[in-house]
């Protein structure tokens, strides 16, 4: 049964996808992944790249709101380029995703009281650094929760403020390295949507 988003005008319904492409590990390919989406004017809001647990081979971990046909169809054109040998979408219950942000406050913040230091604890946040001038908290989770945190600390005054792009894992049992192994036997070195291969 396919899934139809739409509201009560048939229109469909925009959500955010985050998209796990696995290609090997080659200069240049980021620009090339990104140009896709460029073209079918699609904002990327967050993308992050890794090493993956395949030796030579890197996870491109990319989120944007879109629908469900527009996700599917550009996850379709970038399976078709040479060095890309996986592409996935998932909804955000079919993964396990964080992200970490880092706040620079002053350190005189924290001098002659515990309000501060009780608003990192009661976020689950921890203190990083420790300089004359400033301090650097390190907080790990989703990005409401890392907001509400800059929310907290920003009548104190924040220096600095940055929040890094989605790491996530999916929840499927597919194993990377057989996944890979697949491919390689292939004779058509092409997947299903599903991200099988066929």
């Amino acid at each position: 049964m396919t899934d139809i988003y739409q509201d009560s005008t048939g229109q469909m319904i925009e959500k955010q996808y985050t998209i796990s492409i696995l290609t090997e590990d080659k200069p240049g390919l980021l620009n090339t992944v990104t140009i896709v989406f460029t073209r079918r004017k699609l904002n990327i809001e967050m993308i992050n790249v890794s090493a993956s647990e395949v030796e030579g081979v890197s996870r491109y971990t990319i989120v944007l709101t879109t629908t469900k046909n527009q996700v599917e169809k550009v996850v379709k054109q970038i399976r078709k380029h040479v060095d890309v040998l996986g592409a996935f979408v998932y909804e955000e219950d079919e993964i396990h995703y964080q992200e970490i942000a880092l706040y620079k406050v002053p350190t005189e913040i924290f001098i002659g009281g515990v309000e501060v230091e009780k608003i990192v604890r009661a976020n689950n946040a921890r203190i990083l650094v420790i300089e004359k001038d400033y301090i650097v908290i390190e907080k790990t989770g989703h990005k409401d929760e890392t907001s509400a945190l800059f929310d907290k600390l920003k009548k104190y005054g924040v220096l600095e403020f940055v929040r890094s792009g989605r790491v996530s894992i999916s929840k499927s049992k597919r194993k990377t390295e057989h996944f890979l192994e697949e491919l390689e036997k292939s004779t058509t070195h092409s997947l299903n949507n599903n991200g099988t291969v066929n």
